[in-house]
């Protein structure tokens, strides 16, 4: 019998503990209590006062003598503090039902529909500090940092009303400022939000979404990645579903529901690569992303975009927002200046999925041109690598994709900037490799090529290519590049009319093209263009005059001038008579006199320059003042 009486659950032995324990419950039990126990003090010191039966006071004892005035005065003091105490109790019942003070304060704060509990516990303990310790310990303390104290408790109701507070406080335009400075002076609190990123239990989903929307913010105002596992702890937000095959099946979208509010669209996902997005904007951290195992791979899954997402104009946006934050992401580490940027461009490319990605936005991302400019500038920013240019080069499809967005003038106008970020990644594609210059020979494009250069949209990255294509294509490619020869009255004409980019870049194809003509051919050249060669010589000496400390916009100006000089003195001597007599002598001593580190690169990453000129600037000064010099010897001879 004893055994059943403790084991059976028919008959338990304390039938009502569980509602008695439960803290709303006791809570309402003690209201009550206190209440009742004020009432019957009132109502038993004014019956005292009133009848007066103290029993008999006898003269003479002193004891008994004063007895009838102590309890007077007890009774008196007994009624007078439960009146205050119900007083009070009216007052603030007064103030909190009627007046609905803690709403009003909640509403204040913008705390929603949850924010009752958070108002009502900070008032709770407020009171409490007041009451056991000083009224100043009360009236100290503030919101944020009452949830701050909270997100550090071992409760995870309390942690979760703490993260509620600074969430809202947090996103909300009237307190953020305030709130985040504050957070950020406290690194233990920074520790805390990171730590949370990693708790994956389902009833503490929401804890883990408000500490990574918290550090979304924050990472603007603090190193959030300095702090120790924050990469680690950041890259657990990030989630790709995969299929059977390998490929990415759908995108994660766990939904949250905060306030009475569906979240979906604003995934772990999302906020991982948020808080990476802004991270990223300081190169030493674009440097630790790289670093921290699987992160970069986790990252190039997200632009993963099937044929089917680009093309529908429905498509479901929080997938496009997805892909797009992933490329952004994306686009600011290969863009990374330094070694740090040098050794990120390296672990992209060998990725084998990033080029493969690219291509398939470029291919079939017509409806989403956002995704496809981002797609190029990351192939641009990686073809400052050569290992990497061989990768997007040798995937196929990717150089066609690119040519057939920048031809396509079926592009709206509005999209233009589309087509001139195509352009550009195909001269940086085309820079110093011999075997991307082969594929796109392969291609076929000369034609469009040359008609590109009198379209003002197109014309500066068509002349960059022509010249790449002139310059590394090799020996093999001597036929094709001699169909190019087609473009020199184009480029004469823009020379004699355009200034600072144009003509730079128009000048640097027209020195690399016109060494696959002959001297007849250049003749019919300039016929067809009207151009006299003394009045390109002219221009040229003028250019060298005006330019005399290129900037970094137009930085390899007069080399391209001098290179163009050079050809015209070797294809035909009357040319030297011509620069001697327009003083180019002189002007090679001021070149030479103000050459700078600037004019010997071709493309700059940030500060430093990358693809060194084979030839140097010296040199090609000494090769012009050379040909003066055989020029005059000729006619001396003579």
């Amino acid at each position: 019998m004893p055994t059943r009486m403790w084991t059976s659950t028919e008959v338990p032995l304390l039938p009502y503990a569980k509602w008695v324990f439960i803290s709303r419950n006791v809570s309402k039990l003690l209201y009550w209590l206190q209440l009742a126990s004020a009432t019957a003090c009132v109502v038993l010191s004014m019956i005292k006062l009133v009848k007066r039966d103290y029993g008999d006071v006898e003269k003479g004892d002193s004891d008994k003598r004063n007895r009838k005035s102590a309890l007077i005065i007890f009774y008196s003091l007994a009624l007078a503090e439960a009146l205050l105490f119900l007083l009070e109790k009216a007052y603030w019942e007064w103030k909190v039902s009627v007046k609905k003070l803690l709403e009003s304060v909640n509403d204040e704060c913008e705390l929603g529909d949850s924010g009752l509990i958070s108002i009502r516990r900070f008032f709770y303990d407020a009171y409490s500090k007041c009451v056991n310790g000083s009224i100043f310990d009360g009236l100290k303390m503030d919101m944020v940092t009452f949830a701050m104290e909270l997100l550090d408790s071992n409760s995870p109701d309390e942690q979760l009303v703490g993260a509620r507070i600074l969430r809202k406080f947090s996103i909300s335009p009237r307190f953020s400022e305030d709130t985040l400075q504050k957070i950020g002076i406290s690194l233990s609190v920074i520790e805390r939000l990171v730590e949370m990123l990693n708790w994956k239990d389902h009833e503490e989903e929401e804890i883990r979404y408000s500490s990574a929307e918290i550090l979304s913010k924050l990472a603007e105002l603090v190193a959030v990645a300095g702090i120790p596992g924050a990469m680690e702890s950041i890259s657990s937000l990030l989630h790709v579903s995969r299929s059977h095959n390998g490929a990415c099946d759908e995108i994660s979208e766990k939904k949250i529901i905060l306030d009475n509010e569906n979240y979906g669209s604003w995934s772990f996902n999302h906020m991982g690569l948020q808080i990476l997005k802004k991270l990223a904007r300081d190169h030493d951290i674009c440097g630790k992303i790289g670093n921290t195992r699987g992160l970069l791979p986790k990252i190039i899954d997200f632009t993963n975009a099937e044929e089917r997402l680009l093309k529908h104009p429905t498509a479901t946006p929080s997938q496009i927002v997805t892909v797009k934050r992933s490329l952004q992401v994306l686009k600011m580490l290969a863009s990374t200046s330094g070694s740090a940027g040098k050794q990120l461009r390296k672990e992209i490319s060998e990725i084998v999925f990033t080029i493969s990605n690219i291509r398939d936005i470029l291919k079939h991302g017509e409806n989403q041109p956002e995704l496809q400019i981002l797609g190029i500038e990351i192939l641009t920013s990686l073809a400052i690598e050569e290992d990497a240019t061989e990768r997007i080069g040798g995937t196929g499809g990717v150089l066609k994709a690119l040519f057939g967005i920048f031809f396509n003038d079926e592009i709206p106008e509005n999209q233009n900037h589309v087509r001139a970020a195509a352009g550009e990644a195909l001269a940086m594609l085309a820079l110093e490799s011999k075997s991307s210059c082969q594929r796109i020979h392969k291609l076929k494009i000369n034609e469009k090529l040359i008609k590109a250069l009198e379209v003002p949209l197109l014309n500066i990255n068509a002349a960059r290519i022509l010249r790449n294509l002139c310059a590394y294509s090799g020996d093999d490619c001597f036929e094709q590049l001699k169909g190019l020869t087609a473009a020199a009255p184009t480029i004469l004409e823009a020379i004699m009319k355009e200034e600072n980019k144009l003509q730079e870049v128009m000048i640097g194809a027209a020195s690399c093209i016109f060494k696959f003509m002959n001297s007849q051919n250049s003749k019919i050249m300039f016929q067809k263009a009207g151009i006299r060669e003394f009045d390109l010589a002219h221009r040229l000496f003028l250019i060298l005059k005006k330019y005399q400390y290129p900037s970094i916009r137009v930085p390899s100006i007069r080399r391209y001038a001098l290179e163009l000089a050079i050809w015209m003195m070797r294809d035909d001597t009357s040319n030297i008579r011509t620069f001697e007599s327009l003083g180019l002598e002189k002007e090679l001593e001021s070149v030479m006199e103000t050459t700078t580190e600037l004019e010997s690169f071709n493309i700059f990453s940030g500060t430093v320059g990358l693809y060194r000129h084979k030839i140097a600037m010296h040199s090609l000064v000494e090769t012009a003042m050379e040909l003066l010099e055989e020029g005059k010897s000729y006619r001396e001879s003579r």
